[in-house]
């Protein structure tokens, strides 16, 4: 290892293609960091417009990963693939859109948050802790909901709860899904 490799210009290039690749698997990311590594190395760029001609040589960090990401083979059943990346989107929609659906039909809107909880949970690419983060935005509503519910039998729910109530049904699940999404991109 030389000093190119803590260049600033070098450190933040790779932590963007580190970003960009976090859909890949955590050993294929490492090759593919390393192999810039090395290449960044023995190019013998020695200021910062050099290294700035071997970036610019390698080629965008968003172009970078999707080239990587293009050449991944498609993982079996058991593979990891099969199971998340592709599913990354759908999930996160499907979460989003469960507060809504148990709010206006609550067997479909039950029936989506299910889906989404089992999507989300066999997903490798999210972390235990945002997939806790996605599970308690997607129960929120439905424990809100059994709240109105109680409070509307006992006859101590006016419109402004109601109105709470269809609000946080509605913004909560987004947030979760918004919050699955961005963790995806880094």
């Amino acid at each position: 290892m030389n000093t190119t490799d803590r260049h600033p210009l070098v450190t933040a290039y790779l932590d963007s293609v580190a970003r960009e690749t976090a859909e890949l698997p955590a050993e294929r990311r490492a090759e593919l960091l390393a192999d810039l590594r090395e290449h960044i190395e023995v190019s013998g760029a020695e200021n910062d417009e050099q290294l700035r001609a071997v970036l610019a040589e390698l080629g965008e960090p968003r172009t970078v990963a999707a080239s990587a990401l293009a050449e991944e083979p498609p993982a079996g059943p058991s593979g990891a693939a099969a199971h998340g990346t592709g599913r990354t989107r759908p999930t996160a929609i499907l979460l989003g859109v469960s507060g809504v659906l148990l709010v206006f039909n609550p067997y479909v809107g039950a029936i989506a948050l299910i889906v989404a909880l089992v999507l989300l949970w066999g997903a490798p690419q999210w972390e235990k802790r945002q997939k806790i983060v996605g599970t308690a935005t997607g129960l929120a509503v439905p424990v809100v909901a059994l709240l109105g519910a109680l409070l509307a039998d006992a006859s101590r729910i006016g419109p402004m709860e109601v109105l709470l109530i269809l609000v946080f049904s509605l913004g909560v699940p987004v947030l979760g899904a918004t919050l699955l999404l961005r963790a995806v991109r880094r």
